[in-house]
Formats: C-alpha cells, structure tokens, sequence
C-alpha cells in the first residue's frame, strides 16, 4: 500500500508518500481499497501536532474515506467483501487502503459517487450535529453562518435551509454569496466589504440572529458575537482563522445569550448510537436528491500537501477531495 505519512510534526510539506505493508485485520476489522479521501482543516492540525488527539508517529493524516471493501476479519456481520462504504476513521485516509472496525463504517448509497462520500461525513455529520443538538433551534430562525463558503460552513448553510431556517452566509467575496445562494442561503454579509455586526442588525431588522454558527473564530468571533439576538446561540465549531477568540462576559449578560461547544468528534464517540442516527437521516436525504456535497477541488493522493495547501489559503470552496487510483 502507499500512503502520505507524517514522520515529524510540521505542515503539509512535511508528508511524504510511502510504501509500507499491509495491516493484518483484526477481529471485527474490515480491508477498505480507498478510491478517494476528504481533506478537512483538521486534517492540518492533526499532523502539526495541534490536534485534540495525536496519534503515534509514523501515520497518515485523513478521517474520512469512500472505497470498497476487499476483505472481511472474525466476527464481522454488517457488511461483506464488494459493499461501498464510507470509513470514519480518525486518521490513515491518505491512503491506498485502510483497515478500521466495521463500527466505523457506512454504506453508501447507490447514487453517491466516491467523491461525495469521501466529502460527507466530518462535515455533514458536524453541522448536523450542532443544529439539530446543539442549536436548540425553531423553524422561522435566523442562522448566521460565518465562513459559509467553506467545509462545514456551506453544509450549515444547506442543512439550515432544509431545516426551515433562515440562512445568512458571511464570506468574503461576491463569488462565495452565489455558491451559498445555490445551497440556500437567502441573505449575505461580504465582511471584505461591510461591518459584519451592522450588516446582520440590518438584515434582521435590529433583532440580530437566533443561532450563529462559527467555524472561524478570531475577528469574525468577535463581530458575530456582537450581532446575536436575545436568546440567541452561539455555537463555536472551530478555529480556521488561527486565533482562539476570547468573550467578554458582559456581552452574554447583555443578550441573555449562550454559547454551546461543539465537539463533535468526541459526542460521535460518547454517543454513537445518536450519531449513526443522524447519518442514517443525512443519507436518506443525499438518496432523496436534498443534500449534494460542493467539490471544489480535486488532487491525485501524491499531491496531498497540495491540497491541504489549497484548503488553507482558502482559494477552495465546499470540500477538497483526493483521488486515489
């Protein structure tokens, strides 16, 4: 098998592709042949060693991966060798085969390519999770989202929508607003043009907006914050823009708001039989034609430090996909 393997904490340019051998199975492990892999920001901090988790060196970066299953260990019941499935699997997706439990598994539906599957389950699964519960929300809402053209930002803008909320996208250019209209935003901020605070008052007539939804942090934090509606929520989903934010107590006081952490990783963990629950609802609805992952951006698995370049410059927009011959 070859794989993208990180040897020494550092940035993209630090991975390297490799040979290795294949892994054995173990009981209740499956043989996956990855024909692509998503390529997300934590997928970036993970091999700088800035991640929650740090695997044990040498490893391959990559959580998520579409492929078919080539070979089956003891014990295994839900799933045999031809089926496509979707792996979640923390790390190795960077890869040309994986081998994970079959817990960590899901079957693919017959209309999704490879592609979306590789791009569907952090960020799907992610902002599924903050707005169904973490958001508290009502149909009629307004979701402010920030970072709207990216990952999980262009999946809360279309998992907003067909949730019966009002979506407001935050980016930073014209192009981005018409790739969130397509995904049902309805309302927009170009914080490279205007004060995110005074756009979203305008925009909601004063009130603000009832759920923020923020993968960004630093700067667009700090405005967001400043914009929410009494009562409101706000979720803290990441740090894309690199700068932790802190919140001045007074501002939740003044809007009698709150601020809910969403780590999904470790609720999937905590929690897998609601997980698989929200899964088993967002796969019905990519089977029913709702929910379509945005591609942006393909790389051959060798360009792998290509593509995590690609997603931190932001000149991608939705997901970031490798392709695995």
């Amino acid at each position: 098998m070859r794989a993208m393997i990180s040897e020494t904490p550092g940035g993209p340019e630090s991975l390297r592709l490799m040979e290795l051998p294949s892994r054995p199975l173990g009981k209740g492990q499956v043989r996956v042949a990855v024909h692509a892999a998503g390529v997300n920001f934590p997928d970036t901090l993970i091999i700088a060693d800035k991640y929650q988790f740090k695997p044990p060196r040498p490893f391959a970066p990559g959580h998520e991966v579409a492929g078919d299953i080539t070979e089956v260990g003891e014990g295994v019941g839900a799933y045999k060798v031809g089926d496509r499935v979707i792996g979640m699997i923390g790390h190795g997706g960077y890869a040309t085969e994986v081998v994970t439990d079959e817990g960590q598994l899901l079957p693919m539906p017959r209309n999704m390519t490879y592609e979306d599957g590789a791009a569907f389950t952090m960020t799907y699964g992610t902002s599924y999770y903050a707005l169904k519960q973490r958001s508290s929300y009502k149909p009629g809402e307004t979701l402010l989202v920030t970072g709207a053209s990216g990952g999980v930002g262009l999946t809360a803008v279309e998992l907003g929508s067909l949730m019966g909320l009002k979506v407001i996208a935050a980016v930073g250019s014209d192009e981005k607003m018409d790739i969130c209209r397509k995904y049902g935003a309805t309302m927009f901020v170009n914080y490279a043009k205007e004060r995110m605070r005074d756009k979203v008052k305008e925009l909601t007539g004063g009130n603000g907006a009832d759920i923020v939804y923020d993968a960004v942090g630093g700067d667009a934090f700090d405005e967001a914050v400043r914009c929410i509606a009494w009562y409101g929520r706000l979720l803290v989903i990441g740090f894309a823009a690199g700068r932790i934010p802190t919140l001045p107590a007074n501002l939740a006081l003044l809007k009698s708001c709150d601020v809910r952490g969403v780590f999904y990783g470790a609720w999937r963990g905590r929690e897998p039989v609601e997980a698989r629950k929200n899964f088993d609802e967002l796969l019905t609805w990519y089977a029913q034609g709702k929910l379509k992952p945005h591609v942006s951006m393909r790389f051959p698995l060798e360009k792998g430090a290509d593509a995590m370049n690609a997603l931190l410059s932001r000149k991608a927009t939705g997901k970031v996909v490798l392709t695995v011959a």
